[in-house]
């Protein structure tokens, strides 16, 4: 069997990481997969052939074409837009492959049109890493929109201007009208495809990403505070996400809401707060406790030290499907607290493995933060959350999953 995986990176964002761990789960198991991708690491470059210097300044000029389109919507709340209009050659060298299925991933940023898609001739397996196939051109969003059908009478009133979001949906609607088995990382994301007026008689199933148990484990807590230059007596929490704290959708802004609540209760054990994913702001928020700004984190090894140099992770996401960073930190056995939405209950056993929180109620995370922070000397939400990633992410089993979904395509 020959499967190609279609995604826009293979190391940029959360979305081409778990790509590229589904295709070496792949190998691992001796498929052979490839994985096609617009923006490579070095290591990919070398393996592909379609990335030529015309094709890269192709690329950079169908996105400044679409850059203009994207200004036409005005909306209130920082949504990830892309309407995947421009074609590109794509469906073109797939359908001249040797692949047996294509399995399709994160392919925004103009990589491949809504009308191109429907070209590829090869058997689909689509697994989703956001909400934007069975969306408008949102990536996450609140409304009800996806779930009714785009129409004039249901837009959101924070948004204005050219709409979008219908134009977008119905250019999927007018394409897309084969059903394409998909997957998601998820429960709940699966939920929303089979609520979605576009994906609702769609095929869907559910399959966790996959994680290198072996080399995301718990280590010296010591060791990873020193490498790292953080304290070494005192309790650590960590929050991180690309873009940091000015990504509104990882809620950043709910977490210093809950630490108000702390900052003044004297029944609180003293902790500090560790941030990785942006450099310290020039004006850094006043929290009541003391944060460290470790910046970006471009390797596993940074990333494997800074969560074993915490005793708790918090994810306060507004919206989230199955996040690397907390499959990552719960296999180094560190316990996490997360509002109760999106993927988050998937991944985490309120009072088992960390604590679930009501969804954006900021004294119940404080409440969850509390929680965690008195167990530590117990250990026993971190051997749990440790013991969860062995049973649910192994690379063997999601291989396998993935094949037999395969094998169902390919029938």
């Amino acid at each position: 069997m020959k499967v190609i995986h279609l995604a826009y990176s293979d190391y940029i964002g959360g979305a081409s990481i778990a790509a590229n761990r589904i295709h070496l789960s792949l190998l691992e198991e001796n498929i052979d997969s490839k994985i096609w991708v617009d923006a490579p690491s070095k290591k990919i470059s070398k393996l592909n052939k379609f990335n030529s210097s015309l094709e890269k300044m192709y690329k950079i000029i169908r996105l400044f074409l679409v850059f203009p389109l994207l200004k036409l919507i005005k909306t209130d709340i920082p949504i990830h837009h892309s309407i995947s209009i421009l074609s590109s050659q794509w469906h073109k060298k797939i359908n001249n492959s040797d692949a047996d299925v294509v399995n399709i991933h994160w392919v925004q940023r103009e990589m491949i049109s809504i009308k191109d898609i429907s070209k590829i001739k090869k058997p689909i397996v689509w697994t989703l890493h956001d909400m934007w196939a069975f969306c408008g051109a949102e990536h996450y969003t609140n409304d009800n929109r996806w779930r009714e059908g785009y129409n004039s009478n249901n837009r959101p009133s924070y948004e204005s201007g050219i709409d979008l979001n219908q134009w977008t949906w119905r250019r999927k609607k007018k394409y897309w009208k084969n059903p394409i088995q998909i997957i998601t990382p998820s429960k709940w994301l699966a939920n929303c495809v089979q609520e979605s007026k576009l994906m609702s008689n769609w095929p869907v199933s559910v399959i966790p990403y996959p994680l290198n148990i072996k080399f995301f484990k718990p280590m010296d807590k010591k060791i990873a505070r020193n490498q790292l230059k953080v304290p070494l007596d005192i309790p650590l929490i960590l929050f991180g996400a690309i873009g940091g704290v000015k990504d509104y959708r990882k809620g950043f802004d709910l977490l210093v809401s809950s630490l108000e609540h702390l900052k003044n209760d004297s029944k609180t054990k003293k902790f500090q707060l560790v941030v990785f994913g942006q450099e310290e702001p020039k004006s850094p928020p006043k929290l009541g406790f003391l944060v460290h700004y470790v910046g970006y984190l471009n390797n596993d090894i940074s990333l494997r030290l800074i969560y074993n140099s915490a005793d708790a992770m918090i994810v306060p996401s507004r919206q989230d499907n199955l996040p690397n960073t907390c499959l990552e930190a719960q296999a180094c056995g560190v316990p996490i607290v997360a509002f109760n939405t999106g993927g988050l209950s998937d991944i985490i056993e309120h009072k088992k493995t960390g604590y679930l929180a009501k969804a954006f109620d900021t004294k119940d995370l404080a409440n969850g933060i509390t929680y965690v922070l008195d167990q530590i000397d117990t250990k026993k939400l971190g051997k749990n959350a440790r013991q969860k990633a062995l049973e649910k992410y192994l690379p063997k089993t999601i291989a396998e999953k993935y094949k037999s979904i395969y094998e169902r395509v390919l029938k």
